[in-house]
């Protein structure tokens, strides 16, 4: 080994994770195969909260959806700004050890428009078999129902594959 590889091995730890961030591509194939998010508001008293939920990602946004009575709402209607999480974790066909956090401004939708398509598809993402989603997308149009769009406005990903890549690296290289 080399005096620059040497050098190289001794110094690395993972204080700097700036190189693995998770590239566009896959970030869209994440989101396009998970359906679950960790949604998070701050309550009355400023501190975060959070619950998992679950969402589906169209047009560059998240589409999530919860009865009004909620507490989530009403903070959401107090102060829009929000966070989502996700990650890898579960989501078939798709690396894991791969996450995004996301900064948003959340939207609240009551109107019939917006639940024509977000039901179905929110049913689909969910659940195998067109007569489970048709009977879960009825069951989700009830009276006190929302839907939550979140466009994000700054995300921090990290990609564990690249991570266990440059520690593969290290490794042979203080050999």
């Amino acid at each position: 080994m080399s005096d620059e590889q040497a050098s190289e091995a001794d110094s690395a730890d993972y204080e700097d994770v700036t190189d693995w961030w998770l590239d566009e591509e896959s970030e869209e194939a994440m989101l396009a195969a998970q359906a679950e998010c960790t949604f998070i508001w701050a309550n009355k008293e400023g501190w975060p909260v959070g619950v998992i939920m679950s969402f589906i990602w169209r047009q560059g946004r998240f589409w999530l959806t919860a009865s009004s009575q909620r507490a989530r709402i009403a903070a959401v209607r107090r102060d829009p700004r929000v966070c989502i999480v996700v990650t890898s974790t579960g989501a078939a066909g798709v690396p894991q050890r791969q996450t995004v956090t996301y900064k948003g401004i959340c939207r609240l939708h009551d109107d019939d428009e917006t639940k024509v398509w977000f039901y179905p598809e929110l049913a689909a993402a969910l659940h195998d078999g067109e007569d489970m989603q048709r009977h879960f997308a009825r069951f989700l149009d009830s009276p006190r129902r929302v839907i939550l769009e979140v466009e994000p406005t700054q995300r921090i990903s990290f990609d564990g594959t690249k991570q266990s890549t440059a520690t593969a690296a290290w490794i042979e290289g203080s050999r």
